[in-house]
């Protein structure tokens, strides 16, 4: 397995996972996370455009994973509630990290990867994202408090600096 940086001809395989990644989502009862069309299309290759969008492909160069891996500050992280952030470190962001199909070990082997490029991540999720929750804390990351998105939508979040 290794990890690259998305391109537009990934654009089909990408949705397709956003689609198995609801499906999972939903059939562990997280019916209300990345509703409708999200993300969207327009969400995706933008974050190809901007360089921060990554897959992992298999050893047939099948896409696995992905995840938008971004250098922060993060907006809507900069307030917290109902806690604190671990530190002020200066830290990427993952967001939108999905997965063809659960108990793989892919999501961690992102993480890996992610922690290879800098030492401290914050990442959200829904309260009823249980896998992530689990993923995240059997990682080590701490669950810091509640964030809001933009649209005003709690996320829980969580943090973990690796020196």
């Amino acid at each position: 397995m290794h990890i690259r940086k998305a391109t537009i001809d990934d654009l089909p395989q990408l949705m397709d996972i956003f689609d198995c990644a609801k499906s999972i989502m939903r059939a562990s009862g997280n019916l209300e996370q990345w509703k409708g069309n999200y993300p969207s299309e327009r969400i995706v290759l933008q974050d190809i455009c901007n360089g921060v969008c990554h897959v992992a492909c298999d050893d047939a160069g099948r896409l696995m994973a992905t995840m938008a891996f971004i250098e922060g500050p993060d907006p809507t992280y900069s307030t917290i509630y109902g806690g604190a952030w671990c530190n002020d470190s200066s830290y990427y962001v993952i967001h939108r990290i999905a997965v063809r199909q659960p108990g793989m070990g892919i999501a961690r082997k992102m993480l890996d990867w992610a922690f290879g490029r800098t030492a401290t991540i914050r990442i959200d999720t829904h309260r009823k994202n249980i896998i992530m929750h689990h993923i995240l804390q059997s990682y080590g990351f701490t669950k810091c408090g509640v964030i809001l998105l933009e649209n005003g939508d709690p996320r829980d979040a969580y943090m973990l600096t690796k020196e």
